[in-house]
């Protein structure tokens, strides 16, 4: 049969998940990754005994019975890893007006809390609410890609959801931004239009708010790279290879069919189907050559808005705080100048909930700043410049700090930061774009082919064929690819989980 030997382009989460699911259905996989460790974004490193997360803020679906739980079961993410689930989505802070707001599992609270600063939004929050509790336990099937459903299958996932049905379709196409332009007081409109993104459909954060209240949002203790090997270690179980260290420079092409890659050392590795789960520009324009583009390729590339790059500030500090949410949205009363811009929305992470991520008594504090990619990766280019511009940038975040906490200057024992040339040198993630194309309305709903027009034996898989990203998406999409090629292919997909899950 044809399709026995595959190579897959990386070893994220979707390349890891492709890896699995390949193996699990008879396809004798090799994975090349570039970087010498799994997970791509999803990451952490440690510094002088502190470990810095890069990626997961919360995972969605984090109970059992959840379709997303199974598909963490299957690529085994959780085997040998605790699920701490979320006491606190964030504390929205004005620094100027003193005011907070903390989103916690109890939505009736939030409801109280919120009219207690604008009783005369009471109707507005009255639908916030009333929609978050609509979205409690709503289920996300997972069990098919949209290239194989039918009928059948679409009326299925509606029942699934019958009880919020009617805020998908009112709010699928409005965005949070619009939504709340609809609060009268100014500090609301700000707290729940930075929840996570202005842009994203309001419906999503209904649902986000749902899984909160339903204890369904949880992050890893010991932090995102665990999640990653655990991935990995399920892959090599399973008989699959990954080679550290090789990054991919083309794609090898014979009569318009993928039969290989060729790395970056000039060795050339042959295979029957290849699956990209790199960079979605660096796959088609670099390793392609941009040889198998149509109209509406370039104008995704060319047009699309994509998650703005992050500036990750961290820092290892020599005290705790114990009585501090872990996660802040900060609207600060000074602008700090970064990348040429001024700046005041921050979000400061607080690691106080797992004792793995610092020494006892200490503890690792986190701030994110959206920022400009173009600016820093032409920076990058005068390597003095750059490391200089660090430099003021931390001192500039740290003293920010220092007077939110007096004295955390002198507390600081290591630091740490990452810019989108950070996040694109380790990654090769187009424009430092950690989770690819923004989360809009029109992206929300909008399918991407994962195969390429002219081009036999090639397929796609992660964030750049998935709008809106995420650690779920990427691993359900690395199962879609597998089952698309299973179908083309006349084999039953199937799926296992391991007997230590």
């Amino acid at each position: 049969m044809s399709g026995r030997s595959m190579i897959i382009v990386g070893a994220g989460l979707a390349g890891l998940s492709a890896g699995c699911y390949a193996q699990m259905n008879g396809y004798q996989t090799r994975i090349f990754e570039q970087y010498v460790q799994p997970g791509g974004v999803c990451t952490a490193w440690e510094r002088r005994g502190y470990v810095f997360d890069g990626c997961i803020h919360w995972l969605m679906g984090c109970k059992p019975g959840q379709p997303f739980y199974r598909l963490y079961q299957e690529v085994g993410a959780l085997a040998g890893n605790r699920l701490l689930p979320l006491e606190s989505f964030t504390r929205a802070l004005d620094e100027s007006s003193g005011l907070s707001v903390e989103f916690t599992p109890d939505l009736d609270r939030l409801a109280r809390d919120l009219k207690a600063i604008s009783p005369q939004d009471g109707r507005v929050i009255d639908e916030l609410i009333d929609g978050a509790h609509a979205m409690r336990g709503v289920k996300i099937e997972v069990s098919k890609p949209p290239e194989l459903r039918g009928r059948l299958d679409t009326l299925r996932q509606m029942w699934s959801v019958r009880k919020a049905l009617r805020y998908f379709m009112r709010y699928n196409n409005v965005s949070v931004a619009e939504f709340t332009e609809r609060f009268q007081h100014p500090f609301l409109r700000w707290a729940i239009s930075h929840l996570f993104l202005p842009e994203m459909p309001f419906s999503f954060l209904l649902m986000i708010l749902g899984q909160l209240a339903e204890g369904e949002l949880a992050v890893v203790e010991g932090g995102s790279l665990r999640f990653s090997e655990a991935i990995a270690r399920r892959y090599q179980s399973l008989g699959g290879e990954v080679i550290y260290g090789a990054s991919v420079e083309k794609i090898l092409v014979e009569d318009d069919r993928a039969v290989g890659v060729r790395l970056a050392d000039g060795s050339e590795h042959r295979a029957d189907i290849v699956i990209s789960a790199a960079d979605g520009y660096s796959t088609i324009f670099e390793m392609l050559d941009g040889r198998y583009v149509d109209d509406p390729i370039r104008e995704r590339y060319e047009r699309w808005p994509l998650f703005r790059p992050l500036i990750l500030a961290s820092f290892g500090v020599g005290r705790v705080f114990p009585d501090e949410p872990s996660v802040n949205a900060i609207h600060a009363g000074q602008p700090l100048r970064i990348a040429e811009r001024d700046v005041d929305t921050f979000e400061l992470r607080i690691f106080n909930y797992d004792a793995f991520l610092a020494p006892p008594g200490k503890t690792v504090l986190q701030v994110l700043v959206e920022t400009d990619f173009d600016w820093w990766n032409a920076v990058r280019r005068d390597r003095k410049r750059y490391w200089a511009e660090k430099r003021r940038v931390t001192e500039e975040i740290l003293a920010w700090l220092e007077g939110r906490y007096p004295g955390i200057s002198a507390q600081v024992e290591v630091t740490d930061i990452a810019t989108p040339y950070t996040f694109w040198r380790y990654t090769r993630n187009y424009r430092g774009a950690y989770e690819g194309w923004l989360m809009t309305p029109r992206m929300f709903q909008t399918y991407v082919p994962k195969t390429l027009p002219g081009l036999e034996n090639f397929y796609m898989a992660g964030q750049w064929v998935e709008p809106g990203g995420g650690v779920p998406t990427a691993i359900r999409s690395g199962r879609d690819v597998v089952q698309l090629i299973c179908h083309r292919d006349g084999r039953r997909f199937a799926t296992t989980i391991p007997r230590e899950e």
